[in-house]
């Protein structure tokens, strides 16, 4: 499924999956698309491996909350910190090869949002499923150091072929 690209989100200085100023890190760019999905499209350098060849769990989970997470910024200037995460290893997550992980909220009540998120490969193979629920925090409350050097846009674009969306809401 084809869905359009409506902004791009910005991103961290250090976080290990999108910060831009990480040496260790993914570096990846998250963008808004249609029907309230964040995507990104992205690499898992070497540095990041489990097994040779393959990416580490962590690293995986990582993409998972993040993309996840990020979904309730749609439209909103929500912020949460992760309360649990479920992750299902479908298949061996490959290195150094184009992946892309998606996500959407699945319920926002309050203080608790859910979402769920998968990471597949350019073929549509589904690599790894997962659900996130998260306690909504103002972002105050979570760094006192968050300011524009941590949090700032840098320009991109993306489009996105998404063969899984289906499953976000199992």
């Amino acid at each position: 499924m084809k869905l359009k690209t409506i902004k791009k989100q910005n991103n961290g200085r250090l976080c290990i999956v999108c910060g831009k100023d990480n040496p260790s890190g993914i570096k990846a760019d998250f963008y808004e698309l249609e029907n309230n999905i964040v995507a990104t499209k992205l690499k898992i350098p070497e540095n990041l491996q489990s097994y040779p060849g393959r990416a580490h769990g962590g690293i995986i989970s990582a993409i998972l909350d993040e993309v996840i997470g990020r979904a309730i910024q749609i439209d909103s200037n929500k912020w949460g910190v992760t309360g649990e995460l479920n992750v299902r290893f479908v298949k061996p997550v490959p290195l150094d090869t184009t992946l892309i992980a998606y996500g959407k909220i699945t319920f926002d009540k309050g203080r608790i949002f859910k979402g769920a998120g998968i990471i597949e490969d350019e073929q549509g193979n589904v690599l790894a499923k997962g659900k996130a629920t998260y306690i909504n925090l103002p972002i105050d409350a979570i760094s006192e150091q968050f300011n524009d050097n941590e949090w700032f846009y840098v320009d991109g674009n993306e489009t996105f072929e998404l063969n899984n969306v289906n499953l976000l809401n199992e």
